[in-house]
């Protein structure tokens, strides 16, 4: 399949600056593609570079296989929503997603029908006669959406739009934004820094990190098969450690660490060398208070703070040379470990992702 908009070699510069290095990407036609990434890694430059706000320096931008470097943003086919909403507080709300199709000069009739159609979509048929200052945070969101929507754009470019909403209504807005996109079957270019709704709301996550992507992939694949340490470390948490690899066995690998034997797999597109690093998720790791016969390998510690978190409870462990290890298991009333205690750690073979260091 075609992808409707695709960047290659896209590039970037602020004077001596280098901010976007010369990126790939292709995005599918009707998927929810999030481009994920901490402050100032290039992801609100990539969007409004697909946007026509800003131009590369270098590379092109395909929208439907045609290049837009040179397309000013008004006749691409593409809409933006940005985090501050935008909304003009003397319209109504009517007004406000008509606006478009007003300075497009579509009869008055026409704008009817289609302003009702997405106010019908997005769920606020009784708020039209309302005005911004109205309306809660998460209304407003949804405004700024039907209005971006109103004249069917083939891409809906959406940066960080959910940032200024409580947490609660955030999490609300992530359900209903990802079910918005699947009714419409709308391309949605998503920006956030914020993993949890990245993972939520994603059909592709693209990871960025100082001006590149380190990878592209499922949310399911990026947060069980890392393909980077910055990614591992990056997407929710978890525990990384220097290994060597010293025998590879029929479905994993068998590593070092600190002279004590480990074990692992090794993470996809990875090319064995000499310096490896372990990463494993706190929910993986096993904890024992003597040594399991029926482990695959056992690491001693002694844990250091046993903290409860509501549904789970993470429990700090510090190895005998001094790194810290953090394991989570469901809360079950009164935790199974106290501060002070010796335990022992452990996790499946296929728990323990091996990536280049």
């Amino acid at each position: 399949m075609n992808p409707i908009v695709e960047l290659v070699q896209v590039e970037k510069r602020f004077g001596s600056e280098t901010v976007v290095k010369g990126i790939d990407l292709a995005v599918r036609k009707g998927e929810f593609l999030t481009i994920l990434g901490p402050s100032g890694c290039g992801k609100t430059t990539t969007l409004r570079m697909i946007a026509g706000f800003e131009r590369p320096t270098g590379g092109e931008i395909l929208l439907e296989g045609r290049n837009v470097v040179d397309v000013p943003p008004y006749k691409r086919d593409v809409n933006t929503v940005f985090q501050s909403y935008a909304l003009f507080p003397h319209m109504t709300v009517y007004d406000n997603i008509a606006y478009g199709l007003k300075m497009k000069g579509v009869p008055m009739a026409q704008r009817a029908d289609r302003v009702k159609e997405v106010l019908r979509m997005v769920q606020l048929e009784p708020m039209a006669g309302r005005k911004p200052m109205q309306l809660s945070g998460g209304q407003q969101q949804r405004v700024a959406v039907a209005r971006a929507l109103i004249n069917n754009p083939k891409v809906l470019l959406l940066d960080e739009p959910l940032g200024a909403l409580d947490l609660k209504l955030r999490k609300q807005m992530q359900i209903e934004l990802k079910h918005l996109q699947q009714r419409l079957g709308i391309t949605f270019i998503y920006i956030t820094h914020d993993q949890e709704e990245a993972l939520t709301m994603s059909d592709r996550i693209a990871v960025m990190n100082q001006g590149r992507i380190e990878q592209v992939a499922t949310p399911e694949e990026i947060y069980h098969y890392p393909q980077s340490k910055y990614v591992a470390d990056f997407i929710g948490e978890t525990n990384l450690l220097d290994v060597q690899i010293v025998s590879r066995t029929d479905s994993g690998i068998v590593l070092d660490y600190a002279g004590r034997k480990l074990v692992g797999k090794l993470g996809r597109n990875q090319t064995p060398t000499d310096k490896m690093t372990l990463s494993v998720r706190p929910e993986r790791i096993r904890m024992a208070k003597e040594e399991e016969a029926d482990w695959p390998f056992a690491l001693p510690g002694k844990v250091e703070e046993v903290i409860f978190v509501g549904s789970f409870v993470r429990t700090i462990v510090r190895l005998t040379d001094g790194t810290q290890l953090h394991a989570m298991a469901p809360s079950q009333g009164k935790a199974a470990f106290t501060a002070g205690e010796q335990v022992w750690l452990g996790w499946e073979e296929a728990d323990g992702i091996v990536i280049g260091a």
